[in-house]
C-alpha cells in the first residue's frame, strides 16, 4: 500500500506548492521589516501555521477516494450556500464587505471555502448529465448553479471573489463538451457589459468631452432606442430562423443582436450598482494618475516597486517601497511588488516557473484521468489557479483593474491558502487514481 502511494504521489506538484508557500512566508515576513528594520508585524508566524496545517489538509485530501464526494456533493453545496447567506447577515465586514465569520481574532472566508464546493458539484453535474440532456440544458442549468453562490457573493458585497467563480465554470463547461457558441455567448456578454460599463466613466472622468458613441449609453433614451433597435433585430431574426431553417445567417444575427442588446441591459444596471471606490478602481485602472495621492496610489506604487527591482532585484529585506509603507496590503494583494523588487526580474521568472509547472501538471491530470467527473474537478481547479495568477500579476503590473484577488499560496490569508490546498489534495487524489491505488 505504501508502496503504491508512493509510486502514484505527485511530487512535482507537491514541491511546487511547498516552494511558493515558502516563498510567500519570506516575503510576507519582509513585508512586515520597517525602515529601521524592526519587524512590526507578526503575519509571517499565521501563515507559516496556515501553511502548516494546509499541508495536512492537502496530504489527507490526497489519500481520499475522490470519488466518494460525488455522494454528498449536493448536500455540500447546499450547506454551503446557507452558510454564505448566513455571513450576509451576521457575518464580520472586512474591507467594506460583510464576508467574515469568526469569533475574536480568528475569523474565514466562506466564500473561499465555497469554490471547492462549487466545482464539486458542477464537476458532478456535468459528470451526470454527459449522456442524458440536450447540451442546451446541460448549459443553462450549469449557469445557474453558478449563478447562486456568485449572487449571495455579490450581495455581500464581494465583487472580486465572485468573479472567481465565471473562469471556473467557463473552463468546466468547454472541458465538458459544452459547445463553443454557448459559452463565447457568456464570455463575449459579460466582456462587453464590462465595456459598455466603462466607456461612460471614461468620458466623464478622463477623456472630459463628448463621444458620439458614448453619448448614446450616458443618454438613457438614447440606450432604450439602441435596447430597442438590436432586440428588434434579434426578433426578427428568430422569425427568419423558423422560416428558413436551413439558413444560419439568421441564427447568427440573433446570437450577436441578444449579445448586444443584453450588455446593453446589464451595463446600465451594472453602472448604477458599482460602489464609488468600485469606480475609481475602474477610473485609476484606465489613467493611474488621475487620483495619484488616492485610488491610483496603489497601482502607481506597485509599478515603481516592480520597476526597481531591475534584473536581479535590490536583495531579500533590502526593498524601499514595502520597508517605508509605500505600498498599502502589501501582505496581500500586492506581496508580488515586494518579491519582483527584492528579487527582481529573475525572481519573477522563478516564480512564474513553478505556477506554469503546477499549470501544466493540472493539464497532464486533466487528460489522463480515469473518469469525467475527475477531469472536471482538475479543470475546475485549472480555471481558479489561472485566473487568479493572471488577475493578481497584472493588477499588480497595472495591466489589470485592482479587484482584491489574492496571488495563491503566496499572499497572506488562511482561507484563501486553505482552499489552494485543498484544490491541490484533490488534483493529487485524481491523479493517484489513474493507477487504481
Amino acid at each position: 500500500m505504501r508502496f503504491k502511494f508512493l509510486q502514484s504521489f505527485d511530487f512535482i506538484l507537491f514541491f511546487c506548492v511547498i516552494a511558493l508557500v515558502t516563498f510567500g512566508v519570506l516575503f510576507i515576513y519582509s513585508s512586515g521589516i520597517n525602515s529601521e528594520g524592526m519587524n512590526v508585524s507578526s503575519e509571517y508566524i499565521k501563515q507559516i501555521i496556515w501553511g502548516g496545517t494546509g499541508v495536512l489538509i492537502m496530504l489527507t485530501i490526497s489519500l481520499l477516494d475522490y470519488r466518494r464526494f460525488s455522494r454528498s456533493v449536493p448536500q455540500l453545496f447546499i450547506g454551503a450556500c446557507a452558510v454564505l447567506v448566513f455571513t450576509k447577515f451576521f457575518g464580520r465586514y472586512v474591507n467594506g464587505a460583510r464576508s467574515w465569520l469568526g469569533i475574536g481574532p480568528f475569523g474565514i472566508q466562506p466564500s473561499e471555502f465555497t469554490k471547492v464546493v462549487f466545482i464539486l458539484f458542477l464537476a458532478w453535474y456535468l459528470d451526470r448529465t454527459k449522456k442524458t440532456q440536450d447540451q442546451r440544458k446541460r448549459f443553462i442549468v450549469s449557469l445557474f448553479i453558478m449563478f447562486i453562490p456568485m449572487g449571495l457573493i455579490l450581495a455581500q458585497p464581494d465583487l472580486g471573489t465572485s468573479l472567481v467563480y465565471f473562469p471556473i465554470f467557463l473552463v468546466m463547461t468547454f472541458i465538458a463538451g459544452i459547445p463553443v457558441r454557448y459559452i463565447m455567448f457568456i464570455f463575449a456578454g459579460g466582456m462587453l457589459t464590462i465595456i459598455f460599463t466603462v466607456l461612460p466613466i471614461w468620458e466623464s472622468q478622463i477623456a472630459h468631452e463628448s463621444v458620439v458613441f458614448i453619448r448614446m449609453l450616458t443618454n438613457f433614451r438614447l440606450r432604450l432606442v439602441l435596447i430597442f433597435a438590436t432586440g428588434s433585430v434579434g426578433v426578427l431574426s428568430l422569425f427568419g430562423m423558423f422560416f428558413y431553417r436551413h439558413n444560419k445567417y439568421f441564427y447568427w444575427i440573433s446570437y450577436a443582436s441578444a449579445i448586444v442588446c443584453g450588455s446593453l441591459i446589464l451595463s446600465y444596471f451594472a453602472g448604477k450598482v458599482l460602489k464609488d471606490y468600485q469606480v475609481m478602481r475602474l477610473i485609476v485602472f484606465i489613467d493611474p494618475y488621475a487620483d495619484p495621492r488616492g485610488a491610483g496610489w496603489n497601482i502607481i506604487q506597485s509599478k515603481t516597486a516592480i520597476g526597481s527591482g531591475n534584473l536581479f532585484g535590490r536583495g531579500y529585506l533590502r526593498g524601499t517601497q514595502s520597508h517605508y509603507r509605500f505600498l498599502p496590503e502589501q501582505s496581500t494583494d500586492f506581496i508580488f511588488s515586494i518579491l519582483s523588487e527584492e528579487l527582481g526580474f529573475v525572481g519573477c521568472m522563478c516564480v512564474f516557473a513553478l505556477y506554469f509547472l503546477i499549470f501544466i501538471r493540472t493539464i497532464f491530470i486533466i487528460k489522463n484521468a480515469s473518469n469525467t467527473f475527475g477531469m472536471m474537478i482538475a479543470a475546475g481547479v485549472l480555471g481558479m489557479f489561472v485566473f487568479h495568477f493572471l488577475i493578481n500579476v497584472g493588477m499588480v503590473m497595472g495591466i489589470m483593474p485592482i479587484t482584491g484577488i489574492p496571488l495563491l499560496f503566496l499572499s497572506y490569508g488562511g482561507s484563501s491558502l486553505w482552499t489552494a490546498m485543498m484544490c491541490v489534495g484533490l488534483l493529487m487524489s485524481v491523479s493517484s487514481r489513474k493507477f487504481g491505488f
